[in-house]
């Protein structure tokens, strides 16, 4: 049977024939790619015309297509649908591609046509798109090596190789970890405070396992909601330890070893590149331009936000006492927390989840949408999937075609935890043509029973809104270069359009139009939504602080604080400390899975979901002025998410906002001041 990732798509929109391919198909189509690419390669530096911005950036930024489209579908996989053969083939063509990668960024011939077209181009020869182009492409070599000598080029090589291989075992080990635990119980006393819902979960989660009783995992929603209602404090610590210490256990998956080996190697990539750290070389691409820049913005949000999160506690402490409690410890957070949410707004995430179904909520996504920028989303039936649980829309926009959204809701043993948005075709124009792109959201919700749909906690909500506006962010993509469009942007600038769209969920009229419960039709009564607006900056102080030690913890990584000879245990206890709140609990830590960091993009650049906030607030707070749906505002908003990274994101917030974000909206809005 022929390769069919070796040829075009004859599909709707071109879309991944997922049903056709074989697994088989990967490895020979990306040994393919890789060759075809390099032939790309050679024809650019072979061409004996004098270089051009359009002979050799734009015939560059066009090279190794056809792999793309297979590593994408590939990498993609391997996050939401994997198995033992993909995770083998990830360990396997890693390196491969990461020396692809360098050997575009270590071709000396080919770098000396894009530093001519660098340096004997007028700028303003170039259209502003053109010339963002243009230094990047210069940039991308110059900060990767292309002026290394021979023998640094080769060191550059072996790390990267490595580099690869270790960020896909660091995955694998925690997915690992996580499948292979699970709190058995058997005596329904030890359900006591567990919400019938998520009993009867757990007692389905059993049966599928052939065992009697209830069982909790560490998937997110059957993990986070015992530790909110579990009144049996031992159960809770066992379920704690379970979490803190994925990849982190004396056995084959234990990614200690995995933590050191990264930092290490990414410190020694930065200063071969001249760079003091790995920081010093992330954040000279970033809006935050430098490591003493995020250390000033994390512990300025620390010194406004500790009081207040001392004060929660104090609170939790209190309700504590009256159950015996001397000590709080971090396993009993959440217990208490919940207690006190309840106590003091009278309602719990339990009691709202029947008016808040999967699907009216991702209509109302729709909606804002809709009323925002005029899209509509409507199910294709004739596009294939990788999964019989995902569904794929097309997006109108004033009936013209615009993207395909592939929608995955649900916790499989194949899928890595969390919630992330990704995609398997970017946006560009080719041959004057507007490619549109193809985007995929990935959540790890609770499943529908036989009698009961998926219903969301108020937590949840607010997740899919953060990864729908990531989705927009993709979908609204109208630019020329496909490494300019959609979320290519500074990483520090990523998280608005996500964080923007979670503020949609906290607003009473747009609230009241799709909470509604999935029996009866019933809205939520309006006292219930004032309670959640009311709830919305409960615990502001603790999450604040717990954001914070994240990304203090990210930054002491990568600007070389630690050391291989040091216990990452005892390292991450140290640099958090500031930041915590409870004791700690010996044989834990989270840095083993850490995954935004260590295999993920967000190497320092954790401080980014805190940065962006400052933006979504303030520029939410624009929307308020004039009306959340306000045509003229909302225009403004779609150009910002439509010029991706064309423009600088300051030059394009300001464009937007009429001046730079202020940090006053956000305190106000997490009540810090």
């Amino acid at each position: 049977m022929s390769n069919l990732l070796l040829k075009n798509f004859d599909t709707p929109f071109q879309s991944v024939p997922f049903e056709d391919i074989r697994q088989e198909n990967f490895k020979p189509a990306i040994l393919h790619g890789i060759e075809f690419a390099k032939n790309e390669i050679d024809q650019i530096v072979n061409n004996l015309a004098e270089p051009t911005f359009e002979n050799t950036v734009v015939a560059l930024e066009q090279v190794g297509k056809q792999l793309q489209v297979v590593t994408e579908t590939f990498f993609n996989l391997n996050s939401a649908e994997t198995n033992d053969y993909l995770q083998q083939l990830a360990q396997e063509v890693s390196p491969l591609l990461a020396e692809y990668g360098n050997d575009i960024t270590l071709n000396e011939a080919l770098f000396q046509r894009v530093k001519n077209v660098f340096e004997n181009t007028e700028k303003d020869s170039l259209t502003i798109e053109e010339y963002r182009l243009l230094d990047k492409t210069y940039k991308s070599f110059t900060r990767n090596g292309a002026l290394l000598t021979d023998v640094e080029k080769e060191k550059l090589r072996a790390i990267d190789m490595e580099l690869s291989t270790l960020k896909v075992s660091f995955s694998q080990n925690v997915l690992q970890e996580t499948n292979d635990y699970f709190l058995h119980l058997t005596d329904i006393a030890q359900l006591e405070g567990i919400p019938v819902s998520i009993a009867t979960a757990a007692k389905e989660e059993a049966l599928k396992r052939n065992l009697t009783g209830w069982v909790f995992t560490l998937q997110y929603p059957s993990f986070v909601p015992f530790m909110k209602y579990a009144a049996n404090r031992q159960l809770r610590k066992d379920l704690y330890l379970a979490s803190s210490r994925k990849a982190f256990q004396q056995n084959k998956y234990n990614n200690e070893k995995n933590v050191k080996d990264i930092v290490q190697l990414r410190q020694e990539r930065a200063q071969l590149l001249g760079f003091e750290s790995h920081a010093d070389f992330v954040l000279q691409e970033r809006m935050a331009g430098n490591p003493q820049n995020v250390d000033h913005f994390l512990h300025d949000l620390l010194a406004k936000a500790k009081p207040f999160a001392l004060q929660e506690v104090d609170g939790l402490s209190l309700l504590a006492a009256k159950d015996g409690i001397d000590k709080m410890m971090p396993y009993d957070h959440a217990y208490y927390a919940e207690k006190w949410r309840e106590d003091k707004f009278n309602f719990s995430d339990e009691s709202l989840k029947p008016y808040f179904s999967l699907y009216q909520v991702l209509d109302a996504a729709f909606d804002a949408a809709h009323r925002l920028f005029g899209l509509t989303f409507s199910v294709r039936e004739d596009i294939q999937k990788y999964h019989e649980e995902v569904t794929v829309y097309e997006v109108l926009e004033n009936g013209v075609h615009k993207a395909l959204l592939y929608t995955d809701w649900h916790p499989r043993e194949g899928k890595r935890a969390g919630a992330w948005m990704t995609s398997y075709r970017g946006q560009s124009v080719v041959g004057g043509k507007n490619m549109r792109p193809h985007i995929s959201i990935v959540c790890n919700f609770s499943r529908p029973s036989a009698d009961t749909p998926s219903l969301l906690t108020f937590n949840e909500v607010t997740t899919l809104f953060h990864e729908f506006g990531h989705a927009l962010h993709g979908i609204m993509a109208n630019t020329v270069f496909e490494s300019l469009s959609g979320t290519h942007v500074y990483w520090d600038f990523v998280e608005l359009p996500s964080q923007f769209m979670e503020n949609f969920c906290y607003d009473k009229d747009f609230l009241s139009t799709f909470a509604k419960h999935y029996k009866t039709g019933e809205i939520l009564p309006l006292e219930e939504i004032d309670k959640i607006v009311a709830s919305s900056n409960f615990m502001e102080g603790y999450q604040t602080l717990r954001q914070l030690s994240f990304g203090l913890l990210d930054m002491a990584y990568h600007t070389n604080r630690f050391s291989t000879m040091d216990s990452v245990e005892e390292f991450e206890k140290k640099i958090i400390e500031e930041t915590q709140l409870y004791p700690t609990v010996e044989g834990s830590a989270m840095s083993p899975s850490f995954s935004h960091i260590f295999p993920g993009g967000y190497s320092a650049g954790y401080y980014s979901y805190k940065w962006a906030e400052v933006l979504d607030a303030d520029a939410f707070d624009y929307f308020r002025e004039t009306g959340i749906f306000n045509a003229e505002t909302a225009d403004k908003f779609k150009t910002l998410l439509s010029k991706g990274g064309t423009v600088d994101p300051m030059e394009l917030y300001i464009d937007f906002r009429g001046r730079k974000p202020a940090v006053d909206a956000l305190l106000k809005r997490a009540g810090l001041v």
